[in-house]
């Protein structure tokens, strides 16, 4: 199952819950803000988060993450190159934004590694690296549900932003041929700004520019 939930406080994000059918385990991905109402979802569908995973490190994608934590009990997974982010209110965008938000203790991972439940298998990540909208950026696929959680990589019909610190549009380019597209055609691409798009889709987009 996913969930889609869009949380808004300097900005709109879109957080997503991925969660096993027949255990209802699953991860938050990218809680930007608004502990609150995915505390409530997560009560009132009996889920049980075991993992926090971070595309990348802006703040609008971990708002709400040290809260979740704290009352979930259960760890804030980011790439190994997070902490350039995590621990610098300027770098993850905070201090110009709302104030500076930092998290310290993250769980780390990365290019290749499978992120899976702790109690089951049947709901999985794979970690791709794909810098470029930040040095920490990452997609995370399944090839079995075919879907590919990518942060702020790509859009429906756009690229990211890779003019904040830290971001290389070459980079991003190079990340979204070689990587994004790489994946199968009806992978379904949910991003952290847009609706969800196909891999196929925005290949033909980009041929139609």
């Amino acid at each position: 199952m996913i969930l889609t939930v869009p949380v808004k406080g300097y900005f709109e994000e879109n957080c997503y819950f991925y969660i096993d059918d027949n255990t209802r385990h699953g991860f938050i991905i990218d809680p930007g803000a608004q502990a609150d109402i995915l505390i409530k979802i997560i009560s009132e569908n009996s889920f049980v988060i075991d993992k926090i995973i971070l595309t990348h490190c802006h703040f609008d994608h971990f708002g709400a993450a040290n809260e979740l934590r704290a009352k979930l009990n259960c760890p804030i997974l980011a790439h190994e190159k997070a902490d350039l982010f995590l621990l610098d209110p300027i770098m993850n965008l905070s201090r110009q934004c709302v104030g500076d938000l930092v998290i310290k203790d993250t769980v780390k991972f990365t290019d290749g590694d499978i992120i899976s439940l702790n109690s089951s298998t049947n709901c999985s990540l794979q970690v791709i690296f794909a810098p470029g909208h930040t040095p920490d950026s990452v997609l995370l696929y399944n090839e079995k549900d075919n879907i590919a959680f990518v942060g702020d990589t790509i859009f429906k019909g756009s690229i990211g932003n890779y003019t904040f610190p830290g971001g290389n549009k070459k980079i991003l380019i190079q990340s979204i041929m070689e990587k994004v597209f790489a994946l199968p055609n009806n992978t379904i691409i949910y991003s952290g700004h847009s609706e969800p798009t196909t891999v196929g889709a925005e290949k033909r987009y980009y041929r139609l520019r």
